[in-house]
């Protein structure tokens, strides 16, 4: 008998989701740079302000962008996971699965953060693929060993409750309790305590121990949507209410927390895991209802390109000089121009190269999955 296989079909997928994903991964692969260009060229200042991660305190849209992913990669559980153990596929198969998956993704996070470039002796071990594997790895093993979204609820909880008690009431050597700032915040404490390597951030990593704990939650939220997405005896207005709804809920009570609670992405505080998953919720909504509900797909094929091979997009951005190589065909017409629409063609340039690369491996279809 022919096993069933692990692995999904690249053509029979949400279209809301890819383009969503594609959506979230645009802004770090060039489009955060071209709205920057804009800014400058039209004075809007809150459009630059809001392509920067805020420095401790507050929160940005470029913020959002990697607990977003987080989420997104939750919504696709109960697609990738419980499909799978409803065609009686082993659980020891879905474990490796995605376990092997949380290993690939560290390594190459630290891959990633250069340690084939510089060596291993000053390395930066955590990383936001790390995380993203170190998340997707255990909401997975929250969903395969708890079938009843009453006890996943509980598991949910119970995180952001073990975050929150660490944050406010963990006794800090030489702080003590509920110092939220990069030097005396708990984050801090057991990232230089425990984490191997360098910290990005020298005194705390953001994609340290203690935020990974937090990025569970915000991708077991995401399994939630994915819950109410796959329901087929659901109808679309219901589960179009219910994620609006419950992002709603997340960013109202984010909201009353943060009034003595703060918003702080840099170590994952309950409000920012609230509020990120609230906004994320929404988006959800949004592009189910335009996309997959009304039909309207044309305009969202650009980011489903870049949402099919989101991990590859991000590592050739990485490895890659897309600004030379928009530089080497754009540059003559930049030079045409004032100094700031120069800025415009060559951001223009470069995402025109990632997306057509992009698009050219979908032609192909050659999907890069792990």
């Amino acid at each position: 008998m022919k096993s069933a296989s692990l692995k999904s079909d690249p053509h029979n997928r949400l279209y809301s989701l890819d383009a969503l994903r594609g959506f979230d991964m645009f802004w770090i692969t060039g489009g955060s740079w071209l709205a920057v260009v804009i800014a400058q060229m039209t004075g809007w200042t809150w459009l630059g302000e809001n392509m920067e991660h805020v420095k401790w305190e507050g929160f940005h849209f470029y913020d959002l962008i990697f607990p977003l992913f987080m989420f997104i990669s939750g919504i696709a559980i109960p697609f990738a996971v419980e499909s799978k153990l409803e065609k009686s596929i082993p659980v020891r198969r879905i474990v490796r699965k995605v376990f092997q998956r949380f290993v690939i993704l560290v390594l190459l996070g630290i891959m990633y953060n250069g340690a084939l470039k510089n060596g291993f002796s000053d390395a930066r071990y955590a990383s936001v693929l790390g995380q993203i594997g170190f998340g997707y790895f255990f909401a997975s093993l929250i969903v395969i060993f708890t079938r009843s979204m009453k006890f996943r609820l509980v598991w949910l909880a119970g995180l952001l409750l073990f975050v929150t008690l660490m944050q406010l009431f963990f006794p800090v050597p030489g702080a003590g309790s509920g110092i939220l700032t990069p030097e005396g915040c708990v984050n801090g404490y057991f990232d230089r305590l425990l984490l191997p390597g360098r910290l990005h951030r020298e005194i705390y990593d953001p994609e340290g121990l203690l935020c990974n704990v937090s990025a569970i939650g915000i991708t077991l939220m995401g399994t939630f949507a994915g819950y109410i997405l796959r329901r087929k005896q659901v109808n679309d207005w219901i589960k179009i209410a219910w994620l609006s709804g419950t992002g709603a809920s997340l960013i109202l009570l984010a909201s009353l927390l943060s009034i003595w609670y703060p918003v702080i992405k840099s170590c994952w505080t309950t409000p920012f895991n609230l509020l990120a998953g609230g906004i994320s919720f929404l988006l959800i909504a949004l592009f189910y209802l335009v996309i997959d509900h009304w039909k309207f797909r044309k305009w969202a094929y650009y980011f489903r390109i870049i949402g099919m091979n989101s991990i590859f997009v991000y590592l050739f951005t990485r490895i890659v000089d897309v600004k030379s190589i928009s530089l080497f065909f754009t540059g003559w017409l930049a030079k045409t121009v004032s100094e700031q629409a120069g800025q415009l063609v060559i951001s223009l340039g470069s995402l025109a190269v990632v997306w057509l690369v992009l698009w050219f491996l979908y032609k192909k279809e050659v999907f890069v999955r792990i």
